[in-house]
């Protein structure tokens, strides 16, 4: 496809969202006979505006195209992790996406219509390239994610391990890097702990796969027999385990509270309250947290900030913890889409409104070096700088503070 075609595409996809984005603004407060009439007055708009494009377009537009960017992108408006997949993707993805036992580590969402990078798991291929947050994919074998389905680019990344996946990744230099990254099977790193100076325990977690809560937990005890005054739990870049984990998690330090609720437009609230029989510490406690901790990490740290149970300190958290679902259409294809959210004890969405730390330090390890960096390696980009590890330093003095 040419780029004026390709352009013609992003233009449509943009029309569509503005309509009926529009059209729900203008809806707000009016009954329900009069927000479907306004529905359908926008849709009648954009049908139109179609139809003279199809007509008086300087060329014929491959319409499968349009709709396809033009749905992606009204998902993308209201939901980063929602996709869309036609009936040939959908019945592909129910198909072989647990086949494949090989990836590259990633959590992706989407921004700017684009694939991005939410954060990598330690130790992955995609970690090893020095790929990181906030990094955007701009093809995937050979195909440009603009407006690609996010489920659907999951599916590509996925294959047999020891296989190969070509990306081109767009970051802070000009021009895209074109990669070569071979496939494995992810092994999420265990849960790590020891002694730091002035009898404060330093927990980090990785990922919040199925387990890690209750091995937080037990480094948590194991740390207090040796003498731990204060407690600090890192979660950067952790985004990998579901929001049920980070309930968890956070009830092995909360006797008491709220720890999130979910809810969504036809999913009843469910509450999640701290089982006292599961806390095991209640030492002073401070969470680091950056621009890669998302899903279960954020409820708990979200959990633990309001409930006046720990200090919050680093960079804002990503924002991601909903409940999926596929909803089939009748053609065959599907949408897959938040059908609830889960919220922050204050009654904020995580999702819309990540974490915000009590004390913001930017995290010396995220993807922001220096533009005068002349060193193009995603490595390079993607170091620390000799400053050290200003979060852990203020964690460290933030955890001294607290009692």
């Amino acid at each position: 496809m040419n780029t004026r075609a390709r352009y013609f595409i992003v233009m449509c996809s943009t029309c569509l969202v503005a309509l009926l984005l529009l059209g729900g603004v203008v809806t707000q407060g009016a009954d329900g006979g009069s927000k479907n009439d306004n529905v359908y007055k926008h849709l009648s708009v954009y049908s139109e505006v179609l139809s003279r494009i199809k007509s008086e377009y300087v060329e014929e537009p491959d319409m499968s195209s349009v709709t396809l960017g033009a749905l992606n992108g009204l998902l993308e408006s209201i939901d980063p992790y929602a996709s869309y997949l036609n009936a040939p993707h959908y019945k592909e993805y129910l198909k072989d996406f647990d086949t494949y036992k090989g990836d590259l580590g990633m959590v992706l969402a989407k921004k700017f219509g684009y694939i991005t990078i939410v954060a990598v798991v330690p130790g992955s291929p995609a970690d090893k390239a020095g790929l990181t947050t906030g990094d955007f994919l701009e093809t995937i074998k050979g195909v440009g994610t603009r407006d690609m389905p996010l489920a659907y680019a999951r599916l590509l990344l996925k294959g047999a391990p020891g296989s190969t996946a070509d990306i081109t990744v767009l970051r802070r230099k000009p021009e895209p890097q074109a990669l070569k990254l071979e496939r494995a099977v992810i092994t999420y790193p265990a849960v790590e702990s020891k002694m730091l100076a002035d009898n404060i325990g330093y927990i980090k977690i990785p990922s919040l796969v199925q387990g890690r809560a209750k091995d937080a937990g037990a480094a948590a005890a194991a740390l207090t027999k040796q003498g731990a005054k204060k407690l600090i739990l890192d979660l950067r870049a952790c985004a990998t385990g579901e929001p049920e984990e980070g309930v968890e998690l956070a009830n092995q330090f909360m006797d008491k509270g709220l720890i999130t609720y979910a809810v969504g437009q036809k999913f009843p609230r469910k509450d999640f309250n701290a089982d006292p029989k599961k806390a095991v510490t209640s030492l002073p406690l401070v969470v680091l947290t950056n621009r890669g901790t998302a899903a279960g990490a954020e409820v708990a740290a979200a959990a633990l900030q309001q409930n006046k149970r720990a200090g919050v300190v680093g960079e804002r958290t990503y924002g991601e913890a909903s409940i999926l679902r596929p909803i089939t259409m009748e053609d065959g294809s599907a949408i897959i889409l938040s059908v609830a959210k889960y919220y922050s004890p204050d009654a904020k969405a995580i999702q819309d409104n990540g974490v915000t730390p009590d004390e913001l330090v930017a995290d010396a390890d995220s993807n922001a070096a220096s533009d005068d960096d002349d060193d193009s390696t995603p490595a390079a980009a993607a170091a620390p700088t000799k400053e050290g590890d200003a979060i852990l330093d203020k964690g460290i003095e933030a955890a001294k503070k607290r009692s």
